[in-house]
């Protein structure tokens, strides 16, 4: 009985036991069915893209998006690992969630990666193969500027540029890499928007822009750069090459700001500005300008000054002194900005909007203005399982400038300094009984632009499964320019009798139209030890051009000139309708093994409507590779936190021809023959015009010490550009002097770039930061058949720079003559162009770079940036007149012949009437001599802000700073700036800005 119940007992134990084994099993099995799980990965300043999502002890592992999205598949009882350099790695159990938010906390242990945009992918930092530079909204943000390259100056290794006036709407110059094209308008990069490429070519007419602008406004002024969060410039062939045939000059992408996952917040931020010229001429005062008049006079023996020599005859007050830099260029700048903006979101949908106004005088002395007003907007949306993204961006600017009808600087160089007031008694213009050309009155004409702008971009994705990706960008473009200058009556002397019948009106009507559909597929696949990247996608663009230069001249009275129907004689300048259309394909393969070997492979197939119908198609590609050599065990627990060698090779092309150049072109003459207007052919037809090709090859180090506390980069280059389009000599018997064709010309430019970032000091309370770049550059004619008899055989030199100056070698002053004498290469007794200019000049930049520091202490922060250039110029010798004319000249003149004998600098002064000196000037603007050292250092930038502590703000951030722009200049430069070394054009501005910024 008792045996019979202890067995029992045990029977009933054990099946007890086996039923809840099984039905724990049965459940475990159950509760370990995969799902999906969602989720947004980002820190305390928003998303975050790129972050590693890996299922632990799996081989299953995903990237975020773009937007901080991310979907994965696991188990409940599964653990998902989130990764990112420069944050700390977390472990969060699945358990029944199907959505998991993650917030990451920044590892100060770690490298803070980056994530950059090459474009048609993103890639981090640390990972990329290829050579890519970047400024972000924080460096932006820190200048008053009205152009993004501004921004760029002294920031990047191997991008140099180059303001080429402080007007208002003015253009920039930028090289990347140096020169790739003989013909200089070729040399632009590819602009592109938010995905949508945009040109670079003005829409203004040299017709309108002569003596106000050097070149045509830049149309980036029409991109507000407060709306922007980071500009990319791709350099090297690995970055490049994706964009194919538009990439030979490097990519600039421009990024502009996005909403974030976040509560609503309002931001406003307004800002004043004042700026004036920082860097004067040093001119003659009155008593010495009289001084080298009068013994101009007596060197050329004219004892009786003739009627025309106002300054000195007795007709102009010989007391009397102008500092006319202070009164035509003395002005003080004001420029007064205000932006506002709303963003926020869920983790679905985000937002931003934002509204910028700014208005900008000039420092002459009229109501001349600069004034824009932009709206920015994105609009972000994604599904709750992350399949299906949406992202909507528009960016619209207007803007409209009034400036004076021609640039003062010249006239404030130039002008005598005992020349009569520019006011009489009565309060209007004095022309001192018709012997002054008073130079305000060129302030009666006007050189008037409107420029509307609006860029659009809509991205859609869909995800196909979890290593799929479809997406299609779609973008639009349209500019539209209107450009008006008046050169009425009233801007030349009374003496003259010139009436409203010589009034001119010139009118520009510009348009361009552009779109972008990009189709694309992606397939990105993480195992264990291989992470695969694979893009393929193809590109439609079509862009329709117009332009209408009109000129009227003969006008009843000046108050009917803006009226081109009033004028007596219309003249069609140019009437252009012009369409571009492009097309290509395009893929990357990108593989990561072990996280430490990366191979990058891009291709592009392109066609472009600007070629020939046999040679419309071209194919670029490139291969970039890395090796992250510091995840090695050989480098663990060393000084050594970062290393990584990488190279790159590929071609590029550059289809930057204008249209239809390979046709057979003819133009309207203007002329009527028998009442019917003629046309004359101006191009012939070349089926084998063919694309220019850029091979590039780079090399390249980098690293990290003291857990990427210093970072040093090191970059070699090499690019070859060949299959040239230049125009060859052809017979005049065909009517022509030129065929445009391709030649083997062969340009090259090597370089060697050094980047250098230190965390000085990083506390709780003091953090000093420090970064470096300086590019060395050399650029090269490697090869031109026939140069000789070519018509850039005075211009070029083969194993010389494109930028070179033929010129006459200088050797010094004839103590018999007085004159400038110069070398007779060829021993003819006689100085001439074609034989003795000879002596060749560079003047590309030997090298340039930058170097800032970022300081902060609790509450304030400071940023310093100085920009540096070593190169060699043209002088204030090159634009200024013969000294011993009615001329102001500067004070270098008094060092003079025969004052200092042979060693002086300036000949003998002569008013014009002695022929050698005369001859003897003339060839001196054309030697040696007026080329000069043009190297600077200068203090571009510098920032300070105060943070007002929470406690005395509850409810909103509160933000107080103080700008300063080209504060000081370092140069032994002749002349008024070294950068722009022009003296006709407004050299930049030194500028103050006081601005609060508030958000809630």
């Amino acid at each position: 009985m008792n045996n019979y119940s202890i067995f029992k007992s045990w029977s009933v134990l054990e099946l007890s036991k086996r039923y809840y084994l099984f039905l724990l099993c049965f459940c475990s099995a159950t509760y370990a069915q995969n799902h999906l799980i969602s989720g947004t990965v980002s820190d305390k300043s928003g998303i975050l893209p790129g972050v590693t999502i890996q299922v632990k002890n799996k081989a299953v592992a995903i990237l975020t998006d773009s937007k901080g999205h991310y979907l994965i598949d696991a188990a409940p009882n599964d653990f998902l690992v989130f990764s990112f350099i420069g944050y700390k790695t977390i472990e969060i159990p699945v358990q029944s969630n199907t959505t998991i938010n993650v917030l990451l906390q920044e590892d100060a242990t770690t490298l803070k990666e980056v994530i950059i945009n090459a474009g048609y992918y993103s890639t981090k930092d640390s990972e990329r193969t290829g050579s890519i530079a970047k400024v972000t909204s924080k460096d932006i943000d820190k200048l008053p500027v009205s152009n993004p390259l501004a921004a760029m100056q002294g920031r990047m290794s191997g991008v140099n540029i180059t303001q080429s006036t402080s007007m208002p709407g003015g253009n920039f110059s930028i090289q990347i890499r140096g020169i790739n094209s003989i013909r200089s308008e070729a040399n632009e990069p590819l602009y592109i928007v938010d995905g949508v490429p945009f040109s670079s070519q003005s829409l203004g007419s040299n017709a309108l822009v002569g003596g106000i602008l050097p070149a045509n406004s830049s149309p980036l002024n029409s991109i507000n750069p407060t709306d922007i969060e980071s500009i990319e410039v791709l350099k090297d062939a690995d970055a490049t090459a994706i964009y194919g045939s538009r990439g030979a000059n490097g990519v600039v992408l421009i990024t502009t700001k996005k909403g974030r996952t976040s509560e609503t917040k309002f931001s406003i931020q307004s800002a004043a500005t004042i700026g004036q010229v920082a860097q004067k001429m040093k001119l003659l005062n009155t008593s010495q300008y009289l001084a080298m008049r009068k013994e101009a006079f007596a060197n050329d023996g004219i004892t009786t000054y003739p009627t025309n020599a106002y300054d000195l005859n007795g007709t102009w007050d010989q007391n009397h002194y102008t500092d006319w830099q202070k009164v035509l260029i003395g002005g003080t700048a004001h420029i007064n900005t205000l932006q506002a903006s709303v963003s926020g979101g869920g983790a679905n949908t985000q937002f931003l909007l934002s509204g910028n106004y700014r208005k900008e005088t000039t420092v002459f002395p009229d109501e001349a203005n600069f004034q824009r007003g932009a709206f920015h907007n994105t609009l972000s949306h994604h599904s709750t399982d992350n399949k299906f993204n949406l992202s909507l961006t528009t960016n619209y600017i207007s803007d409209k400038s009034t400036l004076p009808g021609q640039d003062l600087t010249g006239a404030a160089y130039t002008l005598a300094p005992n020349a009569p007031a520019l006011y009489d008694s009565q309060g209007n213009l004095n022309w001192q009984n018709g012997t002054f050309s008073n130079p305000l009155a060129f302030l009666n004409g006007s050189y008037l632009t409107q420029t509307n702008n609006l860029i659009a971009n809509a991205q859609l994705s869909y995800k196909i499964g979890t290593d799929f990706e479809l997406k299609t960008s779609l973008g639009y473009n349209s500019l539209n320019l209107s450009e008006t200058r008046t050169l009425p009556s009233t801007i030349y002397n009374p003496s003259y009798n010139i009436g409203p019948d010589s009034s001119t009106l010139y009118l520009n009507d510009s348009k361009t139209n552009s779109w972008i559909v990009e189709p694309q597929l992606s397939w990105n696949k993480r195992t264990t030890n291989w992470q695969f990247n694979v893009l393929l996608g193809t590109t439609f663009q079509n862009q329709k051009s117009q332009q209408l230069v009109q000129s009227g001249t003969g006008f009843a009275g000046n108050n009917l000139m803006n009226n081109l129907g009033a004028a007596t004689y219309k003249e069609v300048i140019n009437h252009d309708f012009t369409t571009y259309n492009y097309t290509a394909v395009f893929g990357r393969l990108n593989t990561i093994w072990k996280d430490r070997y990366i191979l990058n492979l891009t291709a592009r197939r392109d066609g472009s409507s600007r070629f020939g119908p046999g040679n419309r198609f071209a194919n670029f590609g490139a291969v970039g590779a890395a090796w992250l050599f510091s995840k090695e065990a050989i480098f663990n627990d060393s000084l050594l936190s970062f290393g990584k060698l990488r190279a790159s090779y590929g071609t590029s092309g550059n289809d930057q021809i204008g249209d239809y150049q390979f046709l057979d072109t003819y133009s309207i003459t203007g002329a009527l023959y028998n009442g019917v207007v003629g046309i004359s052919p101006t191009r012939l037809y070349n089926p084998d015009f063919a694309w220019e090709t850029n091979r590039k090859l780079e090399t390249a180090l980098e690293l990290g010490f003291f857990k990427n506390r210093i970072n040093l980069t090191a970059a070699y280059y090499r690019n070859r550009s060949s299959n040239q389009l230049v125009g060859i000599p052809f017979p005049g018997t065909t009517g022509f002097t030129t065929l445009n064709t391709n030649l083997n010309a062969t340009v090259q430019n090597t370089g060697f770039e050094l980047e250098l970032s230190t965390q000085n000091f990083k506390t709780k309370d003091f953090n000093w930061t420090t970064n470096f770049n300086l590019s060395r550059a050399k650029n090269k004619l490697i090869a031109f058949p026939d140069l000789e008899s070519s018509t850039y055989s005075n211009s070029l030199v083969i194993g010389q720079p494109l930028q070179i100056k033929k010129a006459y070698e200088f050797t010094g002053i004839d103590p018999q003559t007085g004159a400038y004498t110069y070398r007779d290469f060829n021993n003819d007794g006689l100085i001439t162009a074609t034989d003795d200019r000879k002596v060749v000049k560079d003047l590309t930049p030997e090298y340039f770079g930058g170097l800032s520091n970022q300081l902060s202490y609790k509450n304030w922060s400071m940023d310093i940036l100085f920009q540096f250039v070593k190169q060699q110029a043209y002088n204030y010798l090159l634009t200024t007149t013969m000294a011993g004319t009615m001329s102001n000249q500067p004070v270098d003149v008094l060092n003079h012949f025969p004052d200092n004998g042979t060693t002086a600098e300036i000949q003998q002064y002569t008013t014009g009437a002695n022929a050698t000196l005369t001859q003897a000037y003339y060839k001196y603007y054309d030697s040696n001599a007026a080329i000069s050292d043009a190297s600077f250092i200068r203090l571009k930038s510098a920032n300070i802000s105060y943070s007002i502590p929470t406690a005395w703000a509850k409810y909103c951030k509160a933000k107080i700073y103080l700008q300063g722009q080209n504060l000081l200049t370092f140069t032994h430069y002749k002349g008024a700036d070294p950068e722009n070394h022009s003296a006709y054009f407004l050299p930049p501005l030194r500028q103050f800005t006081l601005g609060v910024q508030l958000s809630f």
